[in-house]
């Protein structure tokens, strides 16, 4: 399954139900967009988070949206950066899509 996340993690709870649920054998990619992609940014609560599940799932983060936020050097070693093609992609590889609103 493919979950995504659009909501900062520093104004919202999404991110952290999200992981909840990843946590529980949801398994899967999770894919930051808009400003989910600060949850993605090194020494943070949320940051520390993401990076505790990397190991059993891969995270993504959307270029374009973590560029326009300029935390480009901020991002965490294992985050994968993908474009709108790669957002794409990864939506037709997974056979299930989840968007935390």
């Amino acid at each position: 399954m493919l979950h995504i996340v659009n909501k900062s993690p520093f104004e919202n709870t999404t991110l952290a139900s999200c992981l909840r649920v990843v946590c529980k054998g949801g398994g899967g990619a999770l894919l930051l967009i808009e400003d989910g992609v600060y949850a993605a940014t090194k020494n943070s609560v949320a940051g520390n988070a993401v990076h505790d599940v990397m190991g059993d799932i891969q995270v993504y983060a959307l270029w374009p949206d973590v560029e326009a936020r300029g935390i480009q050097d901020r991002v965490l070693e294992g985050v994968k950066m993908v474009d709108y093609g790669g957002f794409v992609d990864l939506v037709v590889e997974h056979s299930n899509v989840q968007s935390w609103l």
